[in-house]
């Protein structure tokens, strides 16, 4: 039984023949960001089959299309997260009855992409850092904002989606200090989030000026300065964290890049390295580490301990 092809599709969709097929998978899945990527391989996926000729969706179609997107050069991980939507695919058509058991047993055995050495991202200064969360004006409704906003994303390393769901509520008094409370992080692990006093006097200004004392910290504020009822999305925190970067000349910068910078200045400043995992809601130490470096120094590289003299032209 191998009924991909067949899947019926929505009347509202009829410029995707494979919609249905897609929407078992993006219905399965709860993060707004996870369900675009999803949806963007399954598509890609989609657009090669057709020009492969409809091959049946088996073990063997997924690897040649694994080894079409290597030809293409695409990185490992990218590779990887595209194999991972194909086999959730097979797993949402399995339990469809649209697909066999063995072969989406078989397709969910495809191996991805070995990544050797692991990522090592982002990181402000200290003086990079305080650029940063002072570039908001202070005197507007929406610098007030966003000084705020970028302050919980530095000092408190927040992911973008943890910051646009959190409430007014959700910050308390805990051991004689402001927290953020219960804060559900990835894979719904939930930790409690120190605040330092600095951020917190960007808060009281900004839930001050918008008479905020319930719900959702963070909504969108329009160019004349009136608050909106709707909730800051992710990609709202995304465009602010790159607008402020760009204006102080830090291109290419991403919210997670300051959760590093979070990271890395809390160690810098003599932080245990376990309290900074607590602190982030980390697995395990050794995701904790990838964000501070540690394993490679690059102030201190091996290979700057000798020197080759060159030879002059002739």
């Amino acid at each position: 039984m191998n009924q991909l092809a067949t899947i019926p599709v929505p009347a509202e969709r009829p410029a995707s023949p494979y919609a249905a097929a897609m929407q078992l998978v993006l219905n399965a899945v709860s993060s707004p960001l996870t369900r675009a990527m999803y949806e963007k391989a399954l598509r890609d996926f989609f657009t090669w089959w057709e020009e492969q000729g409809r091959p049946e969706f088996t073990k063997a179609a997924v690897q040649a299309h694994r080894a079409a997107l290597e030809a293409r050069g695409y990185a490992a991980s990218t590779i990887n997260q595209r194999l991972a939507a194909i086999r959730k695919l097979a797993v949402e058509a399995a339990d469809n009855h649209l697909l066999s058991l063995d072969h989406a047993a078989a397709i969910a055995r495809v191996k991805g992409i070995p990544k050797s050495g692991f990522r090592m991202g982002n990181w402000l200064t200290e003086k990079q850092a305080e650029q940063l969360i002072n570039a908001p004006a202070p005197e507007t409704l929406k610098g007030k904002r966003d000084r705020a906003l970028l302050g919980l994303l530095v000092g408190c390393g927040l992911r973008r989606r943890e910051l646009s769901t959190l409430n007014v509520e959700d910050i308390q008094q805990r051991d004689g200090r402001w927290v953020i409370i219960d804060l559900e992080g990835k894979h719904a692990r939930i930790r409690s989030v120190p605040v330092p006093p600095w951020v917190k006097v960007a808060l009281d200004d900004w839930l001050s000026a918008a008479a905020f004392t319930a719900g959702r910290i963070f909504c969108a504020v329009s160019r004349h300065g009136k608050i909106s009822s709707r909730t800051i999305s992710e990609q709202a925190v995304l465009d602010n964290v790159r607008q402020y970067g760009k204006q102080v000349g830090l291109e290419n910068i991403r919210p997670h890049d300051l959760r590093r910078t979070c990271a890395k200045l809390c160690r810098s400043r003599g932080g245990e390295l376990e309290q900074i995992q607590l602190l982030l809601g980390h697995s395990s130490i050794q995701v904790t580490e990838q964000y501070l470096g540690t394993k490679q120094s690059l102030q201190d590289a091996p290979n700057d301990r000798f020197v080759l003299r060159w030879q002059k032209a002739s």
